[in-house]
């Protein structure tokens, strides 16, 4: 099980202003009488905060700070795997728009505040839908043929990052390497071979396409995939349901997405990836992607 960071925070939140607040409200007013006692009977008078109420008084502010901003602001992130090269790498550290899709509380993740929802094209992270990817993934075939299944259990309550493909309604066919949005095929232009990048230049020699995603607002979103000649790749179409995205990789050979698993519900939502603030993998930071936008 990965470690919940936004659960210690709270907890740590929790501990410390609740110990600050006790000792505001009893425990010291007791401790200044009892100084005031002493001085009363010519004692030398010792005022001491326990080490516990002292660290609590100072780091409540700090987590409090910390815990607001990377619930309802932003929220850092590390790319662990290639599913989205050639747009991030791994080893990327990226921010998270939190309040991109509306407001959510903490854990539980109601919504306080709806704010906006998804655009196709947007690079977003999620909340892997566990249940419902078991259920997807029982009835179909390319899950269950690739071992899906094992890997739709292992990511439960992981955080996923893909890119937004499908809206709600939309009818979503994907035919190898090519791509249909409501019967129309998504424009894609080949641009050569791909070096490759990061550990062990992955994705050297596949082949790099600009791929031209439509909004419903009529404009382009205009971004790269990987596309590696011969690899085998599911065919099926989908009708996204109310409330669902349908979610792909840029790196489309290498990419365990709704292709697989099924749709994402919107509760599961976490923000939208907008920059990459560092890049660091095998002890070396890569200047260059330092600041770099997230194409979307």
């Amino acid at each position: 099980m990965s470690f919940d960071l936004e659960l210690s925070l709270i907890i740590a939140v929790f501990v410390t202003g609740l110990i600050w607040l006790i000792d505001a409200l009893w425990l010291k007013p007791r401790r200044k009488a009892r100084v005031a006692q002493a001085d009363g009977e010519g004692g030398q008078p010792a005022y001491r905060e326990p080490w516990y109420v002292e660290y609590s008084r100072s780091f409540f502010p700090v987590l409090l700070i910390v815990l607001l901003l990377r619930s309802f602001v932003a929220e850092p992130f590390r790319i662990p795997s290639g599913s989205l090269m050639p747009t991030l790498l791994v080893g990327d550290f990226i921010l998270v728009n939190k309040f991109a899709f509306g407001l959510r509380l903490p854990i539980v993740r109601t919504l306080i505040a709806p704010l906006g929802h998804p655009r196709r094209g947007d690079v977003v992270v999620f909340k892997f839908p566990e249940r419902e990817a078991v259920k997807y993934c029982e009835n179909d075939v390319a899950c269950v043929l690739l071992g899906g299944m094992q890997q739709v259990k292992a990511s439960a309550g992981e955080d996923y990052i893909k890119r937004v493909i499908g809206l709600p309604g939309d009818h979503i066919c994907y035919k190898g390497n090519d791509l249909y949005i409501d019967g129309k095929l998504v424009k894609k232009v080949y641009d050569g071979v791909y070096k490759g990048e990061g550990p062990n230049h992955l994705m050297q020699g596949a082949q790099i396409w600009t791929e031209y995603l439509p909004r419903r607002d009529g404009t382009v979103v205009k971004h790269k995939i990987l596309i590696m000649p011969g690899v085998p790749v599911p065919d099926g179409c989908v009708t996204v349901p109310p409330h669902h995205y349908f979610m792909m990789g840029d790196n489309r050979d290498d990419s365990f997405d709704s292709r697989y698993w099924g749709f994402v519900p919107a509760r599961n939502l976490v923000g939208q990836a907008f920059v990459i603030w560092m890049h660091w993998y095998d002890g070396r930071i890569n200047f260059g992607r330092i600041g770099k936008p997230i194409p979307q």
